[in-house]
């Protein structure tokens, strides 16, 4: 049976708190009346490793109940239940029975007890904030609203999906490059601090001036060796307090403005944002949410601080009276592209469309510049590494060489 736990007021005026257990939020409620308290809160409590996390481990170490993909899958399930006819109460029922996750099922249990209730389903998915964003709430609520759950629900995973593919691709783009990255710092840490000191020590008794290839190899052995330690230490504090003050709001609005200006990582990030912006306001305005509410939406989900800021002041001037892509336009960390769609899309009468196929477009255009890169950081990275080789191997054969023509 499900926890609750509740606020409530005794007779004499007096805050208590506690859990409860009933089947559902009203049971609950009816259960406190009964004790002579009069209810304030009663919410879903869940039980320890269910679907706030397991034990007593710490908030960051909690893994969420429904991550990005699972989310997205759960998502389609629920559109394809209540778009077949199934009433919500007896989709959830359903994917609480056949969920194989303990923490998922009880999530699910925990929702269902809320609509049973009475609640919404916006409601119930806005009482746990880490599984469900509020803009997944705000679309749901819409389509509740609207009497169109189940398509809104289908819009919701679509999006959801194509999230996750663009993200699943730049993350495929800039892999290869940053495990060849990593190889080569080891293979060359480890051919600096350990074989080039070796093979040289060979040579140090010849009395013979070493090439200047080779004394500055060993050189920078010596560094590595004796303050590769300290170095690795630098580094991981410089980086603590490069997080600590990517923390603050306004060296953070100054970084990522700085980021956009970057020649090729940079119109890669406008163009990722701006169809995050793009997909976001396309959905939300689909579902029915007022244009004004789904722009602060939408501006929330962008990670840049600097084309946030743009989002929120083209909010300004909307809610002032300017068309959305007059507003848009005037924000040069925006592509032309988007503003472009939305001035097609207020004079067709089809925002939620033009925006949608804006997204799709800014979607298309990062893949392809994110796998333009990746192809051209592979060979840059190999010719780069090969050239450090070179320098490491001819630091180390030189003096071979030299030996060989003294002999001589």
């Amino acid at each position: 049976m499900p926890a609750f736990a509740f606020e409530a007021l005794d007779a004499q005026g007096q805050m208590r708190t506690g859990m409860l257990e009933a089947d559902n939020a009203k049971a609950a409620r009816s259960q406190l009346r009964a004790q002579a308290l009069v209810p304030l809160a009663v919410s879903p409590a869940a039980p320890s490793g269910a679907a706030d996390g397991a034990g007593s481990a710490p908030h960051w170490l909690q893994r969420p109940v429904l991550g990005s993909t699972a989310l997205a899958i759960w998502t389609r399930q629920v559109a394809g239940l209540v778009s077949s006819g199934l009433t919500l109460e007896r989709a959830l029922t359903a994917l609480s029975d056949e969920a194989e996750d303990e923490r998922q099922r009880h999530l699910v249990a925990v929702l269902r007890a809320e609509v049973n209730a009475g609640a919404s389903f916006a409601s119930a998915l806005a009482q746990h904030p880490r599984e469900f964003s509020d803009i997944y709430c705000a679309v749901v609520g819409a389509g509740e609203h609207s009497g169109k759950l189940g398509l809104v629900l289908e819009r919701l995973a679509d999006d959801l999906e194509e999230r996750q593919a663009l993200k699943a691709k730049l993350v495929g783009a800039a892999l290869y490059p940053a495990i060849v990255t990593v190889v080569a710092i080891a293979i060359v840490i480890f051919l600096v601090s350990y074989v080039v000191p070796q093979v040289a020590g060979v040579f140090a008794g010849s009395r013979r001036a070493l090439p200047f290839l080779t004394v500055a190899m060993l050189g920078i052995s010596s560094v590595v060796r004796n303050y590769g330690l300290w170095m690795l230490i630098a580094i991981v504090i410089g980086a603590i307090f490069a997080r600590l003050a990517y923390a603050r709001d306004e060296f953070r609005s100054r970084f990522d403005a700085f980021f956009l200006r970057l020649p090729m990582v940079g119109r890669l990030a406008r163009g990722y944002n701006a169809a995050r912006f793009a997909s976001t306001l396309a959905m939300l305005a689909g579902a029915g949410v007022p244009i004004l509410k789904a722009l602060q939406a939408a501006a929330e989900t962008l990670n840049n601080r600097a084309m946030r800021a743009d989002a929120l002041d083209a909010l300004v001037q909307v809610r002032e009276g300017a068309p959305l892509a007059s507003a848009l336009a005037q924000k040069k960390r925006f592509p032309g592209l988007l503003s472009m769609f939305a001035r097609l899309g207020e004079q067709t009468g089809q925002l939620p469309l033009m925006l949608q196929r804006a997204a799709g477009q800014l979607s298309a255009e990062v893949q392809r510049r994110a796998m333009a890169l990746a192809t051209l950081l592979e060979p840059l990275l190999i010719v780069a590494m090969g050239v450090v080789v070179m320098l490491i191997v001819l630091a180390v054969l030189l003096p071979i060489i030299q030996l060989n023509q003294f002999v001589k």
